[in-house]
């Protein structure tokens, strides 16, 4: 049987091989005068991330500490290798972002230099994994990208699905718009796709968004969570609590809608004090004031009359002190995932 390795999409795979009896490939410190250090196994079938930036380490080295030891790639393959003589040799294979569906062999090289040289081979199957890849984690890490120019968001992964929404390079208050990025999948043709969350209703809408019309992903490692029951709004950053305030939320006409959203912009400046010194513009929607300017977006913002808060204040919006939500803008980072319960 094979063995089935996956390459990491954001890092390299190392695999420090074993003594290979079936290929006459042994550890370090035999009496083989020429090893594999660290490789794939022999015949190991790599799955890799159609798309996405694939490689792993190899590393030789002979016996005689005085010989030098190059690597190489035999025949012709999608693959490439970067390395570095001497003893041990190092090497990085990598995979390019398209590679043919059906896989490909990558057979490498090491040899030792000078007229006595010797040569071992290491031959592995590289396979594309077309599925869909999460892009939340680990370790509650979530992902975000600013739209580069206008774009559909779409079904599924493919040009011919159905349209879920437009999605725009700026958000109603003039503000680059950006998405919340959940998983990522390649096409039958080569093209990337991003799933995404989007600030659209029905709340809670996914949609896919073709690679190239986003920037580079950004991380978080923070989660806002505003609870309706206890009328709190907490800050974790990586588990960790590290805001705490109370909060008005939206009255019983006008609820604040619960589910999962993310922080989409950052406010301030405003002349209105009713808003206070900072809003925050999130994905969430009102479901029932979709007249509203920008359709309704819920926010995060100060207040004027801070004597209200705790309460069911609002029109769907969460409310903070004004002297709270200056402490959060501190600590809030734009992307961050905002849970509402």
């Amino acid at each position: 049987m094979r063995t089935r390795l996956a390459l990491s999409t954001l890092a390299f795979l190392a695999l420090l091989a074993g003594t290979d009896t079936g290929s006459g490939i042994a550890q370090a410190g035999s009496k083989a005068p020429l090893y594999w250090v660290s490789a794939p196994p022999a015949g190991a079938q790599l799955s890799v991330r159609g798309g996405g930036r694939n490689a792993f380490i190899v590393k030789a080295a002979a016996t005689d500490r005085r010989k030098e030891v190059r690597l190489s790639l035999l025949g012709s393959s999608p693959a490439r290798l970067v390395g570095v003589a001497g003893n041990p040799a190092r090497g990085v294979v990598s995979v390019p972002s398209s590679v043919p569906a059906a896989g490909f062999t990558v057979t490498f090289v090491a040899r030792t230099e000078g007229p006595d040289s010797i040569a071992i081979t290491r031959t592995v199957v590289v396979m594309v994994r077309r599925g869909e890849v999460s892009l939340v984690g680990p370790d509650g890490t979530a992902r975000w990208a600013y739209v580069l120019q206008a774009t559909d968001a779409r079904s599924a992964p493919a040009r011919s699905a159905r349209i879920i929404s437009k999605v725009s390079t700026a958000t109603s208050d003039g503000q680059p718009n950006l998405v919340l990025a959940l998983a990522e999948q390649q096409d039958a043709h080569g093209t990337q796709w991003i799933r995404a969350r989007l600030s659209t209703l029905p709340n809670g809408t996914t949609g896919w968004i073709r690679r190239g019309d986003l920037s580079a992903l950004r991380t978080v490692a923070t989660r806002l969570v505003a609870d309706t029951r206890t009328l709190e709004l907490s800050l974790y950053r990586r588990g960790k609590l590290v805001f705490r305030a109370p909060i008005g939320i939206g009255r019983a006409g006008s609820p604040t809608p619960r589910g999962l959203f993310y922080i989409r912009e950052k406010l301030t400046g405003f002349h209105d004090p009713f808003y206070g010194p900072i809003a925050f513009g999130t994905s969430a929607r009102s479901a029932v004031l979709t007249d509203w300017p920008g359709g309704g977006v819920v926010g995060i913002h100060g207040t004027n009359q801070p004597g209200l808060i705790p309460g069911r204040i609002s029109h769907g919006c969460i409310r903070l002190r004004n002297s709270d939500v200056v402490r959060l803008a501190r600590v809030l980072p734009l992307g961050t995932p905002l849970v509402v319960r």
